[in-house]
């Protein structure tokens, strides 16, 4: 499903942020990506999200080598991955609802069956009732939740998710990482990035772990 092959990712400025980094996740693996602030998690990430490119090796998402994706290629790659940021990238102009059914829209699914999708998915993450409100209005908490329903709602092959729980209190990151496990046990693969080793530690799934962009242990 994700194969890295020796990666390494250079920046002019501060030099290498990833160095051979080689793994594989098998298709409805849930994964989680750990180590220090500037380790090179939200990079490696990046780099299946075609938001970043390599500068040696090769990634590989469901068997297609991402080194020779062509650009105009890239939002049909991307239809099949489920992206929660850190910084949320909400429309603030649109509703919640409007917010979540972005990727629908784009994929032509009907006014019927958006309607119902975005309806489940803002049940699912305890948003049911804030389909009229706005980002703006909304805590931290439950713009990361909005972030979240969105990069769920179109029922992606692959969910990859920096830091999604980082803005919940306990009970609520809980549930999230329980919404997860709901999709991996679909076939879904899941990798998460996270500084929240007791998510972690409770989830007894598979850790990655990144120091100075090395990957020191799986």
């Amino acid at each position: 499903m994700i194969k890295f092959d020796q990666v390494s990712k250079r920046y002019s400025e501060v030099g290498d942020v990833l160095v051979d980094v080689s793994f594989t996740i098998t298709k409805g693996e849930m994964v989680f990506l750990t180590g220090p602030s500037g380790a090179g998690k939200s990079t490696l990430l990046k780099l299946i999200a075609l938001v970043e490119s390599v500068s040696r090796g090769q990634v590989f998402l469901e068997g297609q080598n991402l080194n020779r994706i062509l650009e105009r290629e890239v939002p049909f790659m991307r239809r099949k991955m489920g992206l929660i940021f850190q910084d949320y990238k909400l429309l603030n102009d649109r509703t919640v609802a409007d917010n979540i059914a972005l990727p629908l829209l784009i994929a032509g699914y009907s006014h019927q069956e958006i309607k119902r999708r975005v309806r489940a998915v803002l049940d699912k993450v305890g948003l049911a009732g804030k389909e009229k409100s706005y980002p703006l209005s909304l805590s931290g908490g439950e713009q990361q939740r909005v972030g979240i329903a969105r990069a769920v709602v179109n029922k992606p092959s692959v969910i990859l998710a920096d830091e999604p729980t980082g803005n919940l209190d306990p009970a609520l990151a809980t549930e999230i990482m329980r919404l997860f496990k709901q999709f991996k046990q679909v076939g879904v693969t899941v990798l998460i990035a996270t500084h929240d080793l007791s998510q972690v530690i409770d989830s007894g799934c598979r850790q990655l772990t990144l120091e100075q962009g090395c990957l020191v242990s799986d």
